[in-house]
């Protein structure tokens, strides 16, 4: 039996960069506001085990290979030593700082923090599941939001056991550099954590089912980010389907048989990355008391935020769309300012993506792809960091910047990037398309000399083919 019974204004179930974002801004409205989070911390997977501490061990591990391989170059001459132990207790230290941050806003803003398992017993009402199963809390409350986030998806015949074969949770944590590993999946988590423990002296291997990395990236952009990342020593073996993987002491070996038909072969690696996905966390929610079905994949259909129940509101991974941080904050936003009886509104042609790796790779709006499937006339611009003197002067112009703009309108439809500090700068962009720019509204507004800002707007000069500087 629960303990205590609460009414407030909304609960929120889950504490991730949606469920945080969204219990923040109820609070700023002045609701009373309830955000059921069963972690130790806030910030759900993004702080705790996903974007930040993997972005922590990139910069760190980012800044080691540079000490060792592009120094001298310069005109420093050092000998980095590597400490993992240390590496990975300032990637902790950040995230604790983080994580209290978090529970400072709940704060400030009045919103409460009930520590325990979410989920829902019926309309407008929340129970909060202990550690041992028991029902500790009950909240009711006139609107209930979903924001439980996702998981790692896992792959038949290969089993995660976090020591030999890990996710990516487990890959940011490991004991040791591995002299091999084999990552399996060529999306933004796997290469991320692959180039992790590239730089850091693992050899790394990626197999992927598709015939190319990161789908949903512009097709070139994604060729050319490939091409980056052999020359840096990840090998790809595309085409590939893992049919088996068998743990062992210090190794595991795994079963790979070519996607189009023939003989499978069997790789051997220290360890084992798993990281062909994520899927949303909707299971043991209580849906089914206020009859809400998910679909096949456990995603919950929406609209504007609303799910098939009154009263019972879903945003962030559990729904359709990226599954992005930034996305879940937009739709959090949203989603309390429409409960507030306010226009909420989120703008899902504009939210950016971007692969932390180096080269940086970072996009927004429509793929060349896509523009031609919809038979939609566009105009290219495209400008190399190879001639923007800032990227030139630091020994990191790989890459380029391409705008993608209608031809008749000029109105940017799609922004696509590789190169150094493009995931800071790609915002440039989506500021102009929220206003909906023309390309010359870019390319006549000036920008800062030297810096690799510059190679945006020579980039937008290029679609009505008047770059100046390359």
């Amino acid at each position: 039996m629960a303990d205590t019974t609460t009414t407030y204004d909304v609960v929120i179930i889950g504490g991730g960069p949606a469920g945080y974002n969204a219990a923040i801004r109820a609070g700023q409205l002045g609701m009373s506001v309830a955000c059921v989070e069963k972690r130790a911390t806030l910030g759900g997977t993004c702080l705790n085990v996903g974007c930040i501490p993997s972005k922590a061990l990139l910069h760190a591990s980012e800044l080691y290979e540079m000490a060792g391989k592009d120094f001298a170059a310069i005109g420093i001459d050092v000998k980095p030593k590597l400490n993992l132990v240390q590496m990975m207790a300032q990637k902790a230290e950040s995230v604790a700082a983080l994580t209290r941050g978090v529970e400072f806003l709940f704060k400030k803003n009045k919103a409460d923090w009930v520590k325990g398992l979410g989920r829902i017993a019926g309309p407008g009402k929340v129970e909060v599941v202990g550690d041992d199963g028991r029902v500790t809390a009950t909240l009711s409350a006139k609107n209930i939001v979903i924001a439980t986030g996702s998981e790692p998806s896992g792959l038949p015949g290969v089993e995660v056991d976090q020591a030999r074969i890990v996710d990516s949770t487990g890959a940011l944590s490991l004991p040791e550099v591995p002299k091999s590993l084999i990552v399996i999946g060529a999306g933004i988590i796997g290469l991320e954590l692959g180039s992790v423990w590239r730089r850091l002296g693992a050899e790394v291997t990626v197999v992927e089912f598709l015939d190319r990395i990161t789908p949903g990236m512009d097709t070139e952009t994604a060729k050319t980010f490939q091409r980056s990342l052999t020359k840096q020593g990840v090998v790809f073996k595309l085409g590939s389907k893992v049919t088996g993987a068998k743990a062992g002491k210090s190794d595991v070996t795994l079963t790979v048989e070519p996607v189009a038909g023939g003989a499978p072969e069997t790789l051997k690696a220290d360890y084992v990355l798993l990281a062909i996905g994520r899927k949303p966390v909707t299971a043991g929610l209580g849906l089914e008391s206020v009859g809400i079905v998910p679909d096949k994949r456990g995603f919950i259909d929406t609209d504007h935020w609303k799910t098939s129940a009154a009263g019972i509101w879903a945003i962030g991974d559990v729904t359709h769309g990226p599954m992005l941080a930034h996305k879940g904050e937009d739709e959090a936003v949203a989603c309390i300012e429409t409960i507030a009886g306010k226009a909420g509104h989120v703008n899902y042609g504009i939210i950016p993506s971007v692969v932390y790796t180096f080269p940086e790779v970072a996009w927004v709006g429509q793929t060349e792809e896509e523009l031609k499937a919809a038979g939609r006339a566009y105009k290219a611009g495209k400008f190399p960091f190879t001639a923007n003197s800032r990227a030139k002067v630091n020994h990191e112009a790989e890459g380029f910047v391409k705008v993608l703009a209608d031809a008749v309108t000029d109105e940017i439809l799609g922004v696509h990037m590789i190169g150094p500090d493009v995931g800071e700068m790609i915002a440039e962009y989506c500021v102009a398309m929220e206003f909906k720019a023309a390309s010359e509204d870019v390319a006549r507004t000036c920008h800062p000399h030297p810096t690799r800002s510059e190679a945006l707007r020579q980039a937008a000069m290029g679609v009505e083919g008047w770059t100046m500087q390359a």
